[in-house]
Formats: C-alpha cells, structure tokens, sequence
C-alpha cells in the first residue's frame, strides 16, 4: 500500500462568534489557505508468519515541527490505545482519529474485504502530520533574527518550520509550554486530514474522486463520513461537543454554517466510561446529524487578511467558559446582547450577498467601485459619500 497524504484547511469564522455554539444560531466561516496535512503509510512492509496470531498492532505518529515521534500500541480486539513512548508527547486528537477511524473501518467493511483490512492493521500505521506555518507564531524567530514583523519575513521561513513555544500558562506560573498558535483551527484541521488520510488508507473512503468529479454521489457520501468521524474524535479529543463549525469548513470548506444537535454525540460521550468502541461508532453512523451549511464565499476581489497579535494564541474554552458565566450572571442583558449580534450578522450576511449578486450582474461597475475603494483608507471607505452614492445607485438599479 502506498503512503496516503490528506489535507483540510483552517477556518476563520467571519460572523457567529459564541452564538453559534447554540441553534438556531448560524455563522459565516471562511476556509483558509492554511493546510494541514498528514501522511499515512505502513509501519512494517513485511509481514511475520505469525502476526496473525497478534493481538496489538503499533502505531507511530511523527510530527517533525515538534521534533516528536511517539509510540503506541493499538489492540486490535478493542481497540484501546497504550502509550509506550518514553516521553510524555501524546497527541489526544490524533488518537481519537485512529480510534474511530479503524472502528468505522471495521464497521463498514465488507465480508470479502475483512482480510485486506486486517493485513493494513497489522503493518502498523506510520502517521506523520504537517501544519502550514500560518497555524503557528513566529514572531519571536523572527525577531531574533533581527528581522522585521512583515508578511515578507514570515514567507521567508522554509515550509513547516519548527514551532515556537509559549514560555509559560496564561496565569505567570511556569509550566510545560504550549504551542503558541494563530487561531486558525488547527486542531480541526490536524484532526480531519488524519481521518481523512486514514479512512482512505483503510479503503473505507475514496477521495481520489474529488480531482475527477465534485458532484459525485459516492464522493459526496465519503465526505459525509469524513466529517462524521472528524466531529466525533475532535470532540472526544476536547472533552466537549462544541459547535463544530471548524471541522465542517475543513470537510467541505467555506459555508454558513448552523450546528449539530449535541445529543447525536451522546453515545461517543458514552464510550468514554466503556462501551465497544464498534458499537458507539454504528450508533454515531446512524444518528441524525441536523446540522445545516449551505454554500457562501466573499463578494469577488474581496480577500479577508488576518494580522497576528502576538500574544500566542488563547483558549478558547475558558473564553467560552468567560462568557457562558456572563451570560448566567446577567441573563437579560447577555440575551438582549445575544439579539443585537444575531440582526447584526444577519445584516452583514445580507450586504455580503447583495454585492455577490451585484458583481454577477453589473461587473464592470462593481470592479470599478471595488477598485476606487481599495486605495482609499478604511475611514474614507466608510464615511465618504461617494461610496455611499454608489452603493446608492448600485441599489436602485438593480432592485427597482
């Protein structure tokens, strides 16, 4: 079997922040052009006589911007992952993602194809995952190299760079550094192009098909699993059902985006305290996932450019956690601000759309008011009346 490489980008979430962790609560998100990948081959290419008889097959995960390579022991009669690496470097979403993925693997296989199957297991999987640099914070390579905070000097750094680390927690006490990273979702990323990788290296899916046919029924069914087994080992891996808006832009890219009912995840949260993995996966296959997306991008010759703080990164479940106790201290007026938000984004997802459409149908004006925006300062975009005027005219022309 050859090496299998899988990547799904980051997200940036245009509208929805904290809303659209409840329904019916929709956000816009963004997919970036920030990969992450992962590479899936055999461990072994050879195997013993006797390896049948084996109950455990190994696992090695490898990610060269951590300098980490980590050793587990998979069993094959349920499933369960040991830690026999030396050093404490274990990676929970990824763990999660070969859990699942061999569970839905076995799961969904036909009888004739069950010995292949077993044969890919026992040569071990040999996984090594790669994020884009833009997951990451350079800012303190790059200053002590002397250079200057630009886009140029961070396009400078090679490809898949070694990751900077915090120095310390948030609260000032010294602990084990964290990575510092950019907010662009990385661990939805990481977690999807590993399932991804991983259930086409087991033949489940096929997603080859996608360079052939976007609109093929089978691919888009192979998506479908994808995402399914994606959401689940990444909210196992967080210890919470989150909205999942993140892993369902790196499965299908950018989208409006409103969640799935949590309850469809109870058995997964189940399986925790021992249920068959096998048999939490069946249940997860069949549940009813109501999410809903529906297709959105900008307006054309609009590019959203992101600038990084450097601060590192910050959690985002003590900030939901920040919030979620705001909202219980003040229920009027977190539910009066909650209003405010949701016409706020609706209103802004309306202006967007507007300006699709008015580029689909009057191109040459739109490119030309684009154009005349772009050098202005943002001030001037804003508070200047000729663009108000235009947007006036581009209004009564196509709606009257």
């Amino acid at each position: 079997m050859e090496a299998v490489v899988a990547s799904a980008p980051g997200k940036v979430l245009l509208t929805g922040g904290y809303l659209i962790l409840e329904r019916p609560n929709a956000g816009l998100v963004l997919s970036t052009n920030s990969r992450f990948f992962a590479i899936v081959k055999p461990l072994y290419h050879q195997l013993k006589p006797d390896s049948w008889a084996w109950g455990w097959t190994d696992v090695k995960l490898t990610s060269p911007q951590l300098s980490r390579e980590s050793i587990y022991k998979l069993s094959l009669k349920n499933l369960s992952l040991e830690y026999v690496s030396s050093s404490d470097s274990k990676n929970p979403f990824v763990e999660q993602a070969v859990q699942y993925c061999v569970a839905a693997a076995r799961a969904t296989v036909d009888k004739n194809k069950k010995d292949s199957l077993e044969k890919l297991l026992l040569q071990g999987l040999d996984i090594t995952i790669l994020g884009s640099n833009d997951f990451y914070s350079y800012r303190n390579q790059i200053e002590a190299r002397g250079l200057p905070l630009t886009p140029d000097a961070l396009a400078a750094l090679p490809p898949f760079a070694s990751i900077t680390f915090n120095a310390e927690e948030s609260n000032g006490e010294n602990c084990k550094p964290e990575v510092a990273k950019t907010g662009l979702g990385s661990s939805a990323a990481m977690t999807t192009a590993v399932v991804a990788a991983l259930l086409h290296y087991l033949r489940v899916v096929d997603l080859s098909s996608v360079l052939e046919d976007h609109q093929h029924e089978k691919y888009t069914a192979d998506l479908d699993l994808v995402h399914v087994i994606a959401q689940t080992a990444h909210c196992i891996a967080q210890g919470k059902v989150g909205s999942g808006f993140d892993v369902s832009s790196a499965v299908y890219g950018s989208q409006r985006y409103v969640r799935f009912s949590p309850e469809v995840l109870s058995s997964a949260q189940v399986a925790v305290k021992g249920t068959p993995l096998h048999e939490v996966v069946l249940e997860i296959l069949k549940g009813t996932w109501d999410h809903e997306r529906t297709k959105f991008s900008l307006p054309p010759l609009m590019t959203l450019l992101l600038g990084e703080p450097g601060t590192g990164g910050s959690s985002t479940p003590s900030m939901v956690g920040a919030v979620k106790k705001w909202q219980k201290a003040d229920p009027q007026k977190s539910l009066e601000t909650w209003r405010k938000l949701s016409e706020a984004n609706s209103s802004l997802e309306t202006q967007l759309s507007t300006l699709s459409k008015l580029a689909e149908q009057h191109w040459d004006e739109y490119e030309s008011l684009i154009k005349s925006c772009s050098i202005l300062k943002s001030e001037k975009v804003f508070l200047g009346l000729n663009f108000s005027q235009k947007h006036e005219f581009f209004y009564d022309k196509n709606l009257n």
